[in-house]
């Protein structure tokens, strides 16, 4: 590798994640304090609401499957699930449960970019950066199926999931090692590349309404609200029903 490739991994993964991270989180509770009357997703349910249906609910439960499954299968140490299952049958669950998730995300990602596009009521309705957002979702959707050929031919060994796990956890134990990746194949970089970019616009887009998903769950260890019944002294005949004149 020249000096030049050298310093463009390095840049890409180890400077640029913390870059998108620090945006990421600073840019949303910057928006939550100064602009929290923009904090919302700006639905369109009364225009197309068949449509809307079965786009957003294929999506949503297609994205949550890959971002937790992201999350798991990158952040889970292989000292913590090699008792268990081995690097080679964990890599060949994550193609087929990804697998089906990434398509169920992309047929209702499709759906809902095809409604807010060529319906003219719809489209004129929409931010450009709503666009926008599910232009750049449906492309990093698109790499990612992409890169599902290339994780089952390296099934044998596992070797691209381990590499790609070990720099994810070095990102978050701030030991990040660029250089591994070299033996990555394209799609897989390209995607992580995107995927810190659509990082860093999330505080600037209507993504930010994740978070008040996230938050609701507070909701569940609430305690109960109590309501207790007031009594108004009102006037002699103010509650009375009228008289039939």
């Amino acid at each position: 590798m020249s000096e030049t490739q050298v310093m463009l991994y390095k840049f890409f993964f180890e400077v640029f994640p913390y870059v998108g991270l620090g945006v990421f989180f600073m840019g949303s509770l910057t928006r939550f304090d100064r602009d929290q009357y923009t904090w919302k997703s700006d639905s369109s349910q009364l225009l197309r609401a068949g449509q809307l249906r079965w786009g957003s609910n294929l999506f949503h439960i297609g994205i949550l499957f890959l971002f937790f499954g992201h999350t798991i299968g990158l952040l889970t140490p292989h000292w913590m699930y090699e008792p268990f299952i081995t690097a080679q049958h964990k890599q060949l669950l994550a193609i087929i449960s990804g697998g089906v998730a990434a398509v169920i995300c992309f047929i209702g990602l499709t759906i809902l970019l095809h409604r807010r596009i060529f319906d003219p009521r719809i489209r004129l309705t929409s931010h450009r950066t709503d666009i926008a957002i599910l232009v750049i979702l449906w492309v990093q959707l698109v790499l990612g199926l992409v890169t599902l050929p290339f994780s089952y031919a390296g099934r044998a060994d596992a070797h691209e999931m381990l590499i790609l796990a070990s720099w994810a956890q070095g990102i978050w134990t701030f030991r990040p090692d660029a250089l591994p990746l070299v033996a990555v194949a394209w799609p897989f970089k390209v995607h992580m590349v995107l995927g810190m970019i659509i990082f860093m616009l999330f505080p600037f887009s209507r993504l930010v309404h994740i978070w008040s998903g996230f938050g609701s769950l507070a909701y569940l260890f609430r305690p109960y609200q109590l309501v207790r019944a007031r009594r108004l002294n009102l006037p002699p005949g103010y509650n009375t029903p009228p008289k039939r004149i």
